[in-house]
């Protein structure tokens, strides 16, 4: 398999965090590919006619463009535990969790890009709006993470994790632990599994 792949993209991140958790690192070839809003990479629409990353083109030639569908995909390989729980509470429990930290990395990512704006350009409705949006994530985090903390590794903590990690990286200045603790705890164990440590952001 193959992967279009940038150590910047917390999308691609969520999909090489599975990568390593399901011991899959020696069948995915990645491919360094640098996509924006403002410049199409050629290469990338070739496979996926959207231009974006990830993008998983398999042996047989399919390809999966989203992160959450190549995430699955991935978890359908192995007969280990999996990331993406069957059915049931636990299953609702992790795609909820997932799709908080997916809509978070959304709202970083239009508040990263209007940030670079210059600033007679910015519309500053937009970044109170993020702003906003950031903060209610983290209360939801927050509320949440005892629970969290209590549940086996899966889709929902790679998702979360992912958001806190790209909030880390990206708006360093934020200052968010101070006001969550437990969401805090929980990241720091987050942090020190393996398949995070080999995944770090790499601004490169």
């Amino acid at each position: 398999m193959k992967l279009h792949w940038s150590s910047r993209s917390p999308y691609v991140r969520k999909v090489m965090i599975c990568v390593y958790e399901l011991g899959l690192e020696n069948r995915v070839e990645r491919i360094s590919s640098v996509v924006s809003l403002s410049k199409p990479n050629s290469d990338v629409m070739r496979d996926n006619p959207l231009g974006r990353i990830p993008t998983l083109i398999l042996d047989d030639g399919r390809v999966f463009h989203e992160s959450v569908v190549i995430c699955e995909y991935l978890d359908s390989l192995h007969s280990g535990t999996p990331l993406f729980p069957a059915k049931g509470e636990a299953r609702w429990t992790a795609l909820r969790r997932h799709a908080l930290g997916n809509g978070m990395l959304d709202a970083l990512l239009l508040w990263r890009s209007e940030m670079m704006k210059p600033v007679a350009r910015q519309t500053p409705e937009w970044l109170t709006t993020f702003d906003l949006k950031t903060r209610n994530g983290l209360k939801a985090i927050e509320a949440d993470a005892d629970a969290l903390a209590r549940t086996p590794f899966d889709i929902g903590q790679v998702g979360l994790g992912t958001a806190l990690a790209y909030l880390d990286f990206r708006f360093g200045d934020f200052g968010w632990r101070e006001n969550h603790p437990r969401t805090c705890a929980w990241m720091q164990q987050f942090a020190q599994r393996d398949s995070v440590k080999k995944t770090a952001f790499i601004d490169a």
